[in-house]
């Protein structure tokens, strides 16, 4: 046997992290030397691209050749496998994937398209097809890739190291459809779990967890929404739906996407829906996260179908004039051992402090926002669900626990930052910079933020020291308004500031008024589980609530199930209790968000100034005695206004006296108490007629709401 070199071994124990120095052709003393790994080979030839043959002697048992070609040139490898000869593209002869302004634009952390060149992407490099695989491990002693194309096996393709950490290898023959993972030593020479891709495109369905080449570049385009569907002053109605539990099948299995786009975009629509709202789609390997632990931030999962199919279900939302906004998760992500954690053998993507790197509350990890390449790897993610996809907006998941250091931590189980305060400034920077990059790149498209706290101008533009997000959560009028609703009549009176009290701030930013998922699992109830008193007062409760709720300044988001009063708790693993709209209650509350939908939509007072304090005028505020409120909203032209009043007692109330803006014919245009939404059917016939003084004489419907718009 032939006394081979350091570097020989190093190929042979698969731990060389430069084989490129040693594998493919080389200049030798002279000499064109060809060398080559193939463990499973007896015997190997360099065909050169002229036709020279060129025997590879065998220098080690292990399958590693080595010989001499007459002068450099493109060869192929001709390799006998038992009986089988097999002529075979050496991936060591090729030129690196990365050009030098890749490089650099990573090593800035600018690399806006990181998807086009990171992961594992279909090409062809010197007319040979393949797939070129680049991934981020700058502390590894070494990577390679596994997968189909090499019966998993480590030593078949090591990959090299370029720039700051970039490891990437062209494989031949590789194609789409084919599963992967990289196989990675640890600085300390450590062998570690096998790695899913972080930029793979799709992959395996859990509690498989390899990823798999796709080429997304060869994606269908759904067609675009509505051009201004996002904008201030349009109606913003959004349905939050888990895929998984919407509807299933009866053999409890879930609908695919496909299936999903048949159902889901006519369903909505009917409802009179603008948007709908996925909670995160992105691969994640633990159902009962519903999503919010991803390890595939750049996979749709693949429990419902394929990238292509997602496609589809995007399109079909598009098509019935849908907008689609997905959960986002750039706050954290789990620990799973195929996962982002400890990519390297290093904390890559977290903090490497546990003060700065896990969620005491959710046992994830946080990303390193302060990074370089893990704030260029999140900023990227978010353009790529536009680009790729065509998503419309991002609903950003947990901003609270990424802009303060010390979110839910005990004292001295933090660390402050630089200037020993408790906001984490390379998270605020880091959402400053996609809000900015994601209006600069699709203007039309918008962001939400999850954001629990009073930080100041989340909604605002960061060249006014906002965040620059669209839209922020409003979870105080959540909050303080479910406690009202939840008591008694009699005691309501009591409680009244919790209905006015979001009127103070109601306008410092961009609300949008959510009932999520996150208000009906854990113990809380349905929503209509928290309605007091008997059942005509609980449907009668519920309406008046969402009534309240439509009538109120801000965007609407309404989680799955909400609309036909879901009596159980949101459970992920079943389908929505859908015989209830056998049920004449049910089917009312059904009709009644339809309802509310098209009035909101169809009257511009409700919808056209929902984020300025000018639209908005408060009619009614201290009649705490009788659990009443009214309020005009306003819209821009003149005459553009609606009048709304709640009673939220169970009592009738003749000849209420409210002032309205004008003389004339008010419309009654809707009424809580309709018997077509299982009411009692107490009104005003339809319309009432103002006094000179600009009175109206009411009648008010038992725990209802009446809006009232002026005749043209």
């Amino acid at each position: 046997m032939t006394h081979l070199s350091p570097e020989a071994f190093a190929i042979i124990e698969g731990r060389h992290a430069d084989p490129f120095r040693y594998l493919g052709q080389h200049n030798a003393d002279g000499r064109t030397v060809v060398r080559a790994f193939l463990p499973e080979a007896s015997r190997v030839e360099a065909v050169g691209e002229h036709g020279e043959v060129a025997p590879l002697a065998r220098i080690h048992d292990a399958g590693l050749f080595t010989g001499t070609m007459s002068s450099p040139q493109r060869y192929r490898l001709r390799a006998t496998f038992g009986d089988a000869v097999t002529d075979l593209e050496d991936p060591y002869r090729f030129l690196p994937i990365l050009s030098e302004f890749d490089l650099h634009l990573l090593g800035e952390g600018n690399h806006e398209r990181l998807y086009d060149k990171l992961g594992a992407h279909p090409m062809a490099l010197d007319g040979v097809d393949g797939v070129g695989f680049v991934v981020l491990a700058p502390n590894a002693r070494r990577v390679s890739v596994v997968g189909d194309f090499n019966f998993w096996n480590a030593r078949r393709h090591p990959m090299r190291v370029r720039g700051n950490g970039y490891w990437e290898l062209f494989i031949p023959r590789a194609r789409a459809g084919d599963h992967y993972k990289f196989d990675i030593i640890g600085p300390q020479g450590e062998h570690l779990p096998l790695k899913s891709d972080p930029m793979a495109f799709a992959a395996e369905m859990r509690p498989k967890t390899a990823s798999i080449v796709v080429d997304e570049t060869h994606l269908p385009r759904p067609r675009p929404a509505p051009h201004d569907v996002n904008r201030l002053n349009r109606p913003v109605s959004i349905y939050e739906v888990h895929l998984g539990s919407w509807r299933r099948k009866d053999n409890n299995q879930w609908l695919t996407y496909r299936e999903l786009a048949e159902q889901l975009p006519a369903y909505v629509r009917d409802l009179g829906f603008t948007h709908v709202e996925f909670l995160p789609v992105s691969e994640h390997p633990f159902d009962g996260s519903w999503g919010y632990q991803p390890t595939g931030l750049f996979a749709p999962t693949s429990r419902f179908g394929s990238p292509e199919d997602f496609c589809a279900l995007v399109d079909a939302c598009h098509r019935e004039g849908l907008a689609v906004w997905l959960d986002w998760v750039p706050g954290h992500f789990p620990d799973d051992p195929h996962g982002l954690g400890r990519f390297d053998g290093t904390a890559l993507y977290e903090h490497a402090n546990p003060m700065q790197g896990r969620h005491l509350d959710w046992g994830t990890l946080i990303y390193n926002f302060g990074r370089t390449e893990v704030a260029n790897f999140l900023r990227a993610n978010a353009l790529f669900w536009l680009e790729r996809y065509g998503i419309d907006g991002l609903r950003v998941d947990a901003v609270a626990s990424m802009l303060y250091l010390d979110y839910s931590r005990p004292s001295g189980g933090w660390i402050p930052n630089k200037y020993g305060g408790r906001e984490n400034l390379e998270a605020i920077e880091f959402l400053r910079r996609v809000n900015i990059e994601l209006f600069g790149h699709f203007p039309q498209a918008t962001t939400a933020a999850e954001e629990s706290t009073a930080w100041p101008q989340v909604s605002r533009p960061v060249d006014m020291g906002g965040l620059g997000f669209g839209y922020k959560w409003n979870m105080g009028w959540m909050h303080d308004t479910l406690r009202y609703i939840g008591k008694d009549p009699i005691h309501r009176k009591y409680h009244h500031g919790d209905i006015l009290f979001g009127l103070h701030y109601a306008f410092s930013e961009n609300f949008i008024l959510p009932l999520s998922h996150d208000e009906v699992v854990h113990g809380k109830r349905s929503i209509l589980g928290r309605m007091p008193g008997d059942d005509w007062q609980r449907f009668a409760n519920l309406r008046a609530y969402y009534s309240f709720m439509y009538g109120h300044p801000g965007k609407k988001l309404l989680f799955m199930g909400c609309e036909i009063a879901q009596e159980r708790e949101w459970n992920h693993d079943i389908a929505l209790d859908w015989h209830l709209l056998g049920d004449a209650k049910h089917a009312g509350i059904q009709a009644l968000i339809r309802d509310l939908n098209h009035l909101y939509r169809n009257v511009p007072a409700l919808h056209e100034r929902d984020c300025e304090p000018d639209g908005f005028e408060w009619l009614i505020t201290d009649d705490a005695d009788r659990n009443v409120f009214a309020w005009v909203r306003k819209g821009f032209d003149d005459r553009a206004r609606c009048v709304v009043v709640v009673n939220f007692s169970p009592n009738v109330y003749y000849n209420y006296r409210v002032r309205v803006p004008f003389g004339g014919i008010w419309r009654e245009a809707f009424n809580s108490d309709s018997l077509h939404y299982g009411g009692s059917n107490v009104g005003n016939v339809g319309q009432v007629h103002a006094s000179e003084d600009h009175q109206l004489d009411l009648i008010l419907p038992p725990m209802a709401a009446v809006f009232l718009v002026p005749e043209a």
